[in-house]
């Protein structure tokens, strides 16, 4: 079996749980950002799909505004169609080709 010099204990999988939820509670009205930017600012910047799992199977997660989280490219999560609406609600602008226009609407805290 491969060794993962990158694997998590139990004990930092429940802080990196915590710490991605109170990262996606701070995403501004109107802006957006990317799964990789929140796992670099909980400190683990190889981990954006498990950002992805803690907000699709976390308790609690849906009461916040996880439709602010995008991929890279500004793509919304596949088989959520609300969450354009959602976004777009917020006047959040897409470009032509159904991407977030992450020039205007990126959030970048400190740290990244």
């Amino acid at each position: 079996m491969k060794d993962y010099p990158d694997r998590m204990t139990a004990e930092q999988a429940r802080k990196f749980g915590k710490d991605v939820l109170d990262i996606v509670a701070q995403i501004p009205r109107g802006m957006v950002t990317t799964y990789g930017h929140i796992a670099v600012l909980a400190g683990w910047p190889s981990h954006a799909r498990m950002v992805g799992r803690t907000l699709r199977y976390t308790p609690g997660a849906a009461s916040l505004p996880c439709h602010r989280v995008v991929n890279k490219e500004g793509r919304t999560a596949p088989g959520w169609s609300r969450q354009r609406t959602l976004l777009e609600e917020e006047g959040v602008t897409f470009k032509s080709n159904g991407h977030v226009d992450m020039q205007r609407h990126l959030w970048e805290p400190e740290g990244i």
